[in-house]
Formats: C-alpha cells, structure tokens, sequence
C-alpha cells in the first residue's frame, strides 16, 4: 500500500535517431493536450513493473516508436499534484515505427538537441538533452 508521502513512479526515455535528411541528431519530444506541454515520453509505472520496461512501453505507447534502450540518465525528483514523484530515464535510439495522434499524445516533433532544449517546457527536462549528448559521445 502506498500513502501519500511515498514518491509516485515514472519512467522514460529521451528517445533519439539520426535525421533522415541529413544524419544530424534529433530527439523525439511529445506533446501532451491535457496539459499543453512539450516533454519527454514517460509515464506512470504499473503495478511490480520494472522502470526500464516501463520506460519502453511508454515510448510506445505515446510515440508509436520502438526504441533500444541505452545508458540510464539522470532520475528527476519534483512535486507533482502535492506529492513527491521520481523519473527514472534512459538514453534511447527510435528503432522504428510510426506515431498514431491520441488523447494523451496529439503529436511529436523530431528536434535538434539545441531546438528539443527550447522546446521543452519544463527547465528540469533540457539537462536529459546534456545528458542524452554526454552518453553518446562517450559511446
């Protein structure tokens, strides 16, 4: 049983893939309706389940793409809704696949580190774009 002090878990990625058009690197960013932001697919785990696979079936499931998990980056820690909610994130490349427009997700935009940084609505979201880059380069 959970109250209301223990901290609600998430996870996701920062979901990357080279450019069709000019192998630049570029990183998914969704966009949520109910809330009006832009941010990294993540979500809620269920019940027992495990962070990573939680993180990848939440980039499925908000971006239709399949992905290949990498390097763990940072866990966000913030305050939610009054209580304490910590995301745990991963490094990941777009595999494949297509984005279908839901409730929870009505589109995603393909971004230059530098663009997707912009984008980002929440400032504590732009450092997984650092640390998406500093993984790569050390890969």
């Amino acid at each position: 049983m959970t109250g209301p002090r223990d901290p609600v878990l998430a996870a996701g990625c920062v979901l990357w893939r080279r450019s069709p058009f000019d192998g630049g690197l570029e990183i998914c960013l969704v966009h949520r309706p109910k809330y009006d932001d832009w941010s990294h697919p993540k979500g809620k785990l269920k019940r027992a389940e495990d962070a990573l696979a939680g993180a990848v079936r939440e980039v499925l499931e908000e971006t239709g793409h399949h992905c290949a998990p990498g390097t763990p980056l940072p866990t966000l820690r913030y305050v939610a809704n009054g209580r304490p909610k910590r995301v745990s994130y991963w490094a990941a490349e777009a595999t494949g696949g297509a984005f279908t427009p839901s409730d929870e997700v009505d589109r995603i935009l393909w971004l230059s580190p530098a663009a997707a940084k912009n984008r980002l609505t929440q400032p504590r979201d732009r450092q997984l774009v650092d640390a998406l880059l500093d993984s790569l380069h050390h890969t």
